[in-house]
């Protein structure tokens, strides 16, 4: 867009994204404020707070925007720096993660982004014990004497552009460091992998939401999701409002809409929550859900076979803003399941849908396996 073009208050979203993504971004964002990302310390952050590398959302360019620093910049910007070192910024991951991929965004940053980066890992499950204020009270002498891991060596960096890194690392990480070179500005950071939970939880068979975000539940397809994506429904907060639910256009012809939802670990379901907050004149007539156990096959063949699924939960009707839960008597599935899908009648939106059970043992999945559910 033309410099002469813009006009005052403007705002314009990124729209950089390349055709394809690698298949590493269908896996958790684990650096998603929405979940519980934190960007504990910067070694300077003058510009553009540290924070707003973790929104979730598009980054924005405002035009003519002002703070009493200079120009308003959706992401992290250090000022630009006038002797030899480099800036870094310290992330808390949602929860301890194999991390199999990165974005490093430098969307709108154009003559202000670093020329390189690199990234370091730490697994220190010990500060995710700390509250607020012992967290931010830690220093750049603290941090730095931190048992940081190299993750990502020193790689170039393009203005206004997605860097995609592949990461080959089997080690669980809570923390990650970004080191930009010298200075400047990236507008997100999104690091993608699997979630670990605690092994204890299969142990003492503990009662956790299979598909909640945290618990490394995703989204991988859905029909339609015109105004509102599939993934708002596993975030672990109830929804401030309808635009952080799933919502399908208005159907025009026969059928109904679905999404599919892979649990973070098989699991048996004993309970099943579908929440419509903020639906009022838009919400499904009925959902329904069905259910497999197939942990090994690829999600575009998930997609395809998935109308022939069993039946988890017969069609149900529904109301508007209301939280609906099917317990044991409504569940026609008894053995452990890895993927749902949910299914609106005809179209419509929900805000939530928790999937409360017990993660599967070894001894669940191997009598599934044999009876062939």
């Amino acid at each position: 867009m033309s410099q002469n073009t813009l006009v005052a208050g403007q705002i314009i979203s990124a729209d950089n994204l390349p055709e394809t993504l690698p298949a590493f971004t269908k896996k958790s964002n684990v650096a998603d404020s929405r979940l519980g990302a934190k960007a504990l310390f910067a070694t300077d952050d003058f510009f553009a707070d540290k924070s707003r590398i973790l929104n979730p959302d598009t980054p924005v360019f405002m035009v003519g925007k002002f703070d009493d620093n200079g120009k308003w910049m959706d992401g992290w910007e250090t000022r630009r720096k006038r002797h030899l070192g480099y800036d870094y910024l310290v992330i808390q991951l949602a929860r301890p993660t194999k991390i199999a991929g990165l974005d490093i965004d430098t969307s709108h940053f154009t003559g202000n982004f670093p020329s390189s980066a690199s990234v370091d890992s730490l697994y220190a499950p010990e500060l995710l014990q700390q509250n607020e204020t012992e967290l931010t009270g830690l220093n750049k002498e603290d941090w730095d004497g931190k048992n940081w891991q190299a993750l990502v060596g020193m790689t170039p960096l393009q203005g206004n552009h997605h860097e995609f890194v592949e990461i080959d690392n089997e080690q669980t990480v809570t923390h990650i460091r970004l080191n930009i070179y010298p200075d400047g500005g990236v507008a997100r950071l999104r690091v993608y992998g699997d979630i670990q939970l605690e092994a204890s939880l299969n142990q003492q068979g503990e009662t956790i939401d299979l598909a909640g975000a945290l618990n490394g539940g995703r989204a991988i397809a859905s029909n339609d999701a015109h105004f509102g994506a599939a993934s708002n429904l596993l975030l672990p907060t109830k929804a401030p409002n309808m635009g952080d639910g799933w919502e399908t256009r208005r159907r025009r012809e026969p059928g109904n809409d679905w999404c599919i939802i892979a649990l973070g670990q098989a699991g048996i379901v004993d309970s099943i929550e579908i929440d419509t907050a903020h639906f009022k004149g838009n919400y499904p007539d009925k959902v329904s859900i069905q259910a497999v156990y197939s942990p090994n096959t690829p999600e575009q063949t998930l997609v395809t076979q998935s109308m022939f699924w069993d039946t988890l939960l017969e069609p149900q009707k529904t109301n508007a803003d209301d939280i609906h839960t099917f317990g044991n008597d409504k569940l026609q599935i008894d053995q452990p399941i890895t993927h749902i899908r949910v299914n609106i009648f005809p179209d419509g939106g929900i805000s939530r849908v928790r999937v409360y059970g017990k993660v599967a043992t070894d001894a669940d999945t191997s009598i599934d396996s044999t009876e062939g559910k």
